[in-house]
């Protein structure tokens, strides 16, 4: 794998909405991104993603474009996305924005041309289809947000579109090679005005596997999950070797895929050092227990699960390329609500589950309001959702014989507005994101949780993620945690997540007890590491003495001052002891 320039830094996602309010309209805004710009670069950032804010009837909060070149007047200007270039770029930090290019808006001049004449160059750009009263679709594949993926095209009785979406989001039809043009066209007009990539959404769902066939049913509805579909699609790696070579190479662009699905033989295509992308996200723990049939059928994700995803993903990447490590993003759930068992979730169990993704192989990224340990947020009634796919998994969960009461709690458990509440800056009203009205309704922990109360604590969330960003970055650990190999350390014990970063001079081993109660945590012998006997290891808090070649070193760990872990001998063996959800990192 190439060293790229990209490989050093720490990625952070913002949802503009739902970052900073600059005008007291009660929706976040570009400016307001500028005026914290500086909070992010406290932190360490390098890199940030922006969710979409091009012009947008916002069906799906942005991601249903109605023009790729213009800025929402909800979110900004295009003045105000120059500037926040430039005042990123000042601060040494670069901007990302949100590509959505499987689907557009209903009211893009595309589609509005296309309806006008299916039948002529713009009809082309979509799969538009004859379908007469009583004639069956062309397929029966479920749209994402539920229901088929066809609907009548407006003005029209015998003709059908495509959306895998919102049926407000008809499908782009990349087979296309006029509509592919215009697309590069747009992403090369902005890397020119200075943007520095993109995060690439949905990109999997551009291939569909043609012709449209049925698959088998996996629900009442009679209709097959999209995933099935994706399953037999081949060739996309066309579309996004050229989208790649037109567009992303010749800038030098930094690009980051929202990938499902893909093939194992296929990732060296996706991330090696030709890839269609720089990186990609891994997703293997979002996923974990997820039913086509519905939230309904999900179940949950314990520690030792988790830790069987990450370790997955890093012996399947080796060192093809960089994966993308996050815990949660706009689509999810917090990651400390879905990874910290119900009832457990404390200071030092979010700042465990930090340690232990952050310090993987790969890229961090965290999404605003994680780096103050952000929760889901408790809900009265469906009224109070603004995400369409949480109504509909709420709708499906209550026809699968569910309480309203027990599909609420569903959306409480996996919907998409908990990451979206607006960002908890302080303890005043509406925590400080707006003088307004919010667009969703801020979390009422806001109290407890928010920037300034933990800036203040060298215990708290933000200052962990702090030290953690600044470990990743520091000379002395940089090579192992940047680029060092990764092995899993005591792989089937329960509740224990551990793992070695090593580079040739360096060897750092990353242990969490996930669980509330302390465990005893042999440590490895000497031998295995470097292949001399030990006599002696010692915990060493500061650097190693002159001559103690065989010291422990303690670099960092997550409980308060005074909270540092025992090591202890039994029968000539080390062992550590971890107090509950304590996480350490420890050169050996």
């Amino acid at each position: 794998m190439k060293r790229q320039w990209w490989h050093e830094k720490v990625a952070y996602q913002i949802y503009p909405k739902s970052f900073y309010d600059s005008n007291g309209d009660g929706i976040g805004d570009v400016p307001g991104i500028i005026e914290k710009l500086d909070h992010l670069a406290e932190l360490g950032v390098d890199i940030i993603w922006l969710s979409p804010i091009y012009a947008s009837p916002l069906a799906d909060q942005g991601y249903d474009i109605s023009d790729y070149y213009s800025i929402d007047p909800r979110f900004g200007t295009l003045k105000d996305v120059d500037r926040l270039l430039a005042e990123a770029h000042k601060r040494g930090m670069y901007i990302l924005m949100d590509i959505v290019v499987n689907h557009c808006s209903d009211e893009h001049e595309w589609f509005k041309k296309a309806c006008e004449d299916p039948d002529g160059k713009y009809g082309k750009y979509f799969y538009i289809v004859d379908r007469k009263e009583g004639e069956k679709l062309p397929c029966n594949w479920r749209s994402y947000f539920g229901g088929p993926v066809w609907d009548k095209l407006p003005g029209y009785t015998d003709k059908y579109y495509l959306h895998v979406f919102h049926k407000k989001q008809p499908d782009l039809n990349w087979e296309n090679p006029e509509l592919r043009e215009e697309i590069y066209k747009m992403v090369n007009w902005w890397l020119d005005r200075g943007l520095d990539g993109f995060r690439l959404d949905a990109i999997i769902n551009i291939k569909k596997a043609l012709p449209f066939k049925d698959y088998e049913p996996d629900r009442l509805d009679r209709l097959s999950s999209i995933h099935a579909m994706l399953h037999d699609a081949n060739g996309v790696g066309e579309f996004l070797s050229e989208l790649r070579d037109r567009t992303f190479k010749p800038h030098n662009a930094f690009t980051v895929g929202e990938v499902f699905d893909e093939k194992p033989e296929e990732l060296p295509d996706f991330i090696g050092d030709n890839g269609y992308f720089s990186s990609m996200f891994d997703f293997d723990a979002h996923v974990f227990g997820q039913s086509q049939k519905g939230w309904q059928e999900n179940y949950d994700i314990t520690p030792d699960d988790f830790r069987e995803c990450i370790f997955r993903t890093q012996k399947k990447i080796r060192d093809i390329g960089f994966i993308s490590n996050i815990i949660e993003n706009h689509d999810e759930p917090r990651g400390v609500s879905r990874y910290i068992p119900e009832g457990e979730c404390s200071v030092t169990a979010k700042k465990a589950l930090a340690a232990v993704y952050f310090l993987l192989r790969g890229l961090p990224w965290i999404y605003q309001g994680q780096e103050l340990g952000m929760e889901n947020i408790r809900l009265t009634s469906i009224n109070e959702v603004d995400d369409i796919s949480s109504v509909d998994a709420y709708y499906t969960a209550i026809s699968a014989g569910f309480s309203e009461k027990q599909a609420l709690r569903l959306v409480e458990k996996y919907g998409r507005d908990n990451a979206r509440t607006p960002f908890q800056w302080d303890g005043s009203e509406q925590a400080g994101f707006t003088t307004g009205q919010p667009w969703l309704a801020v979390n009422p922990n806001y109290k407890e949780i928010n920037l300034e109360a933990e800036k203040k604590d060298p215990d708290s969330v933000f200052s962990f993620y702090k030290k953690l960003i600044a470990l990743r970055k520091s000379e002395a650990y940089k090579e192992t945690l940047v680029y060092g190999e990764f092995a899993p350390y005591l792989a089937s014990a329960h509740n224990l997540i551990g793992y070695f970063r090593r580079s040739p001079e360096q060897t750092l081993l990353i242990l969490a007890n996930f669980q509330t109660r302390p465990v005893r945590v042999p440590l490895p012998e000497k031998e295995k590491l470097q292949g001399e006997p030990v006599e002696k290891a010692a915990l060493n808090t500061e650097k190693n003495a002159e001559g103690d070649k065989d010291a422990i070193k303690l670099v960092l760990h997550n409980r308060k001052e005074g909270e540092a872990p025992e090591i202890v001998s039994e029968n000539g063996r080390q062992e550590i002891i971890l107090k509950g959800y304590q996480a350490v990192v420890l050169e050996v």
